[in-house]
């Protein structure tokens, strides 16, 4: 082999080096942009699951003007959400508004 050929085996090889590099670029800009899409879902659909705080208010308490209060909620090993959730998926089930609704105790069962 003379010293010609190999200077093109050597150009060749780094010509597919970087080509493949080049690749992989694309290949992680493209699944970055994927994960970057689907995460911007996610975070929409989960603020379509957020539900307003959940807050003790006092009984003698009115709501802007409305003769009604939220009363006093407990959560025992529950979270806020997960409390909403479950909230919502009662009052969808039964077909009762939430402001109808009256919870005064959510409790994990182990």
């Amino acid at each position: 082999m003379t010293f010609a050929d190999s200077v093109i085996v050597s150009l060749i090889g780094f010509g597919i080096v970087f080509l493949v590099l080049i690749l992989l670029s694309f290949l992680i800009q493209f699944q970055s942009s994927i994960l970057t899409y689907i995460s911007e879902l996610m975070q929409k659909k989960e603020m379509a699951f957020q539900k307003t705080d959940i807050r003790q208010v006092p009984a003698d308490q009115e709501m802007e003007g409305e003769q009604w209060t939220a009363g006093e909620l407990k959560l025992l090993g529950v979270d806020e959400k997960t409390a909403a959730m479950i909230m919502a998926i009662i009052s969808d089930e039964s077909q009762i508004p939430l402001s109808e609704l009256q919870f005064k105790m959510i409790k994990a069962i182990d």
